[in-house]
């Protein structure tokens, strides 16, 4: 929005802040003052570049904003102390580099995934800067190793800093964190160079990885990546890597891969690759980028329809449904009716990536109702057994079976499904979905049924749970205070067979930041994911040129709805003020169109507005807004 003059408007309010300090909070004031005259002032500003509003009301310190920002400082502590106890002075890990699901590269950086989101959510640059060194020295190490046992890896297991030609379960956990770098680095020019350069492994723009069919618009094996796609049987090597001293041959570790051989033709994991053409978008703007994402999404939703709205796990080399699995939609390795021991299913890891991004792109929830007719042919054949819904898990010739309660383990068997219906939820706020998620105590976590923090906290957002910030605040530090115990009993330079011992052991914790101050759901990393990170606001520091929340600034989403959010914001320091810039999503998807704080309405008519929080000063901020509604970048506010 562009005035050229500015508009001020001043309303003298009362706030009482529940939920703070009571809701007497405001008349207590006024009365140690010594008056009982209504506590001034909040104004906002329109300028030429925005909306600023200007909060001047002074609030006791919340307890969950002090749990806020002591987290992000634990989580910066954490980082530290993982990289001097894990990390050489190159950013190699104490590991013998390994092929395969048991021991691969993926794992490394899946274990330390949220790293950059915890530097986006506005902790230190000690953060980003240490992640990485750590990134840096794992393309290295990994691209110094050769497998030669393995075909695909006899020249490194990462060439051209890719995974040389693997599953996306693997491949997509391993590159997580390098997606959430570009929250917080979008201006570095190797971000953007190696963007460019992995995209072109499934645009078909290097010829040394030909992954893509244009013609049948699939990717053309289950194993693919920078020397491009395997289409000869996979060994159990290929799965596994060489056997190694400290491994039976016959444990099902290794034979469960024996009947996994048939990877050709394009499956749902797949769907993954297009969070590489998405972030090169978010950067270029190129429509080639957007385009073959569309193409290819596109694809796989017709064929998802043709299948009356179940996911196909195989597609053939001829771009039919079930063509290289005797035309079974549910057989295939990895799918409804996986040979790999017949557990592990991954329909669901892939399809939300892609039908999210799609909708990112678009704005069209007809992504999102591909998603939720799955879970519609899911939820007609449900069972309820004690009170609990089960679902199944497979499909055979037999028709479904497998029923287990909703979310439920193990993650390789659709154990992502409560992560799934919440996104639904939360892209569409339709009643019907919500009505779908569980309560928080009906999931099963660690074998039995325990309180789902994510489902507790959209009970928060209903007015449910409001005790819930601080306690999820509490359990993140919890979290990273016995990672980092972990980290303190286990020796540098470990011998390389205990590489495994370092993965429980990640001292940073970011759930509870990313859904109380974003409002979104954890976009994962591990077991699900890592999803495009769909978010109802987002924050910067103006003043410091950086991504995240300012010294000193807690953000608490309040409610979700559809006409907007309800955000509270408050400034820690009693000596300075704090400007923070509110985005409208995560990649400045979404349009604000107005904000009311202290009774007064403000019109705004951008994706970001500026907050001045006065010393000590917070502030409840309706942000009525449009959904969807510019394309996601990202670039900074003021780029």
């Amino acid at each position: 929005m562009r005035l050229r003059s500015y508009l001020v408007a001043t309303a003298l309010v009362g706030l009482a802040f529940a939920g703070w300090s009571g809701p007497a909070a405001g008349q207590n004031r006024a009365r140690r003052a010594g008056t009982n005259a209504p506590v001034p002032v909040d104004s906002a500003v329109v300028d030429a570049h925005g909306t600023t509003v200007v909060v001047q009301t002074p609030v006791p310190a919340p307890a969950w904003a002090l749990a806020e920002r002591k987290l992000l400082e634990m989580d910066a502590e954490g980082v530290q102390l993982y990289a001097s106890t894990v990390l050489n002075e190159r950013g190699f890990f104490p590991v013998t580099p390994a092929w395969g699901v048991g021991n691969g590269p993926d794992d490394l950086m899946e274990n330390i995934h949220n790293w950059p989101l915890a530097h986006a959510l506005g902790g230190a640059e000690s953060i980003i800067d240490t992640w990485s060194k750590a990134w840096e020295g794992y393309l290295r190490q990994f691209s110094d190793a050769r497998i030669p046992e393995v075909e695909a890896a006899r020249n490194g297991i990462f060439q051209r800093e890719f995974m040389s030609s693997f599953d996306w379960e693997h491949n997509s956990e391993g590159l997580g964190p390098f997606y959430f770098y570009g929250l917080s680095r979008p201006h570095n020019p190797l971000y953007l160079a190696r963007l460019r350069r992995f995209s072109e492994f499934y645009m078909n723009e290097d010829p040394r990885a030909h992954n893509y069919d244009p013609d049948h618009k699939i990717i053309r094996s289950l194993f693919n990546g920078s020397v491009g796609p395997q289409m000869t049987p996979a060994t159990v090597d290929d799965w596994d890597g060489p056997v190694g001293p400290d491994v039976d041959p016959n444990s099902s570790r290794r034979t469960r891969f024996r009947n996994a051989s048939n990877i050709v033709g394009d499956h749902p994991l797949n769907l993954n690759a297009t969070m590489l053409p998405f972030h090169a978008y978010m950067l270029t703007h190129e429509a080639k980028y957007r385009d073959w994402i569309l193409e290819y999404v596109n694809a796989w939703l017709q064929r998802i329809d043709a299948n009356g709205g179940n996911i196909p796990s195989n597609i053939g080399l001829d771009g039919t449904i079930g063509g290289e699995w005797n035309g079974k939609w549910y057989d295939g390795v990895f799918g409804w009716n996986s040979p790999d021991e017949g557990v592990r299913n991954y329909t669901l890891r892939g399809p939300p990536e892609a039908f999210g991004i799609a909708l990112l792109l678009t704005g069209d929830q007809s992504y999102t109702q591909v998603l939720r007719r799955q879970f519609d042919n899911l939820f007609a054949v449900k069972r309820v057994e004690n009170g609990h819904v089960l679902l199944p898990r497979y499909y055979g010739d037999q028709g479904w079976y497998g029923y287990e309660p909703i979310g439920g383990p193990p993650s390789g068997a659709l154990g992502n499904q409560v992560n799934v219906l919440l996104d639904i939820y939360l892209w569409s706020l339709r009643p019907e979905d919500r009505a779908r998620l569980p309560r928080p105590d009906e999931v099963q976590m660690g074998g039995q049924f325990s309180f789902h923090p994510d489902l507790r906290w959209v009970d928060f957002l209903e007015g449910k749970d409001p005790g819930y910030p601080l306690v999820a605040l509490q359990d993140g530090m919890e979290d990273v205070r016995a990672a980092a115990r972990r980290l303190r009993s286990t020796r540098a330079g470990a011998v390389p067979s205990s590489w495994t011992r370092y993965l429980g052991a990640n001292p940073v914790s970011t759930r509870a930041l990313i859904n109380l101050t974003m409002g979104a759901a954890d976009p994962g990393g591990s077991t699900h994911g890592p999803l495009p990170l769909h978010a109802q606001v987002r924050y910067f520091d103006p003043d410091q040129k950086r991504a995240g929340l300012p010294q000193d600034v807690a953000a608490l989403v309040e409610r979700i709805d559809v006409e907007g959010v309800t955000l509270r914001l408050v400034n820690l320091s009693g000596f300075e003020a704090r400007t923070v810039t509110v985005q409208m999503g995560a990649y400045g998807e979404h349009q604000a169109t107005s904000v009311t704080v202290g009774g007064r309405t403000f019109p705004v008519g951008a994706s970001h507005f500026d907050v001045r929080l006065e010393p000590g000063a917070g502030a409840e901020l309706r942000i009525a807004m449009k959904r969807y509604s510019n394309q996601p970048t990202l670039l900074f506010p003021w780029d």
